[in-house]
């Protein structure tokens, strides 16, 4: 199946994030894909598995064991992972994972981002990464980012992108738009690797 992992504040914070969160994993599960998150029960983590379990989603979360104790752990979940820190709940996350959603969230949720944009650049995993920027939440990383990248700091994918960007993330200003091209680029993957199957088998014979 199809998993999605969304990156998101776990803080009390305006009702419109907690209604763009809930939208998020209703959408997800809609199309018939897995939710994988942090598997928490507060802010905006709540929301997005509320929105997807109750939409029929299957959802799994991946909390460290420090967390749990805490009794943040949503316990409503088809599976929740309870691994040893914040490192193998990252390493988790790109295992399970297809694509990665980022939605406004503070210092915790930019640290995600970044981690997956890195090991991506390392071929580690093989999940773009989707920054909702909703009412403009994210312009300023926008900005720096596509600053970094014009300057050379950031490797030139070009062809190698499903997507045709050159950068293993993509910006959405609404969820429409961030799901739509998930399914862009998830029908384009799966073009390029029938293309390199038929390839082989004519090479075979």
């Amino acid at each position: 199946m199809f998993s999605v992992c969304v990156y998101c504040g776990a803080a009390e914070v305006a009702p419109r994030y907690f209604e763009l969160a809930e939208a998020t994993g209703k959408a997800i599960a809609e199309q018939g894909w897995r939710l994988i998150y942090g598997g928490g029960k507060t802010g905006l983590m709540g929301a997005v598995a509320e929105g997807a379990l109750q939409a029929g989603g299957e959802v799994i979360g991946v909390m460290p064991t420090f967390l749990v104790e805490q009794e943040r752990a949503h316990q409503g979940l088809h599976q929740l992972e309870v691994v040893s820190d914040m490192a193998e709940r990252k390493a988790r996350f790109f295992a399970l994972s297809d694509a990665f959603v980022t939605l406004p969230g503070g210092m915790g949720t930019l640290d995600e981002l970044f981690e997956s944009i890195t090991a991506y650049q390392l071929r580690l995993h093989h999940g773009m990464s989707y920054i909702l920027n909703s009412h403009g939440f994210y312009n300023g990383l926008l900005t720096q980012m596509n600053h970094q990248h014009q300057e050379g700091f950031v490797h030139q994918f070009r062809a190698e992108l499903a997507s045709g960007n050159t950068t293993p993330w993509l910006f959405a200003n609404t969820l429409s738009q961030l799901i739509a091209q998930i399914l862009q680029d998830k029908q384009n993957a799966q073009g390029i690797l029938d293309t390199a199957k038929g390839n082989h088998h004519v090479t075979s014979h």
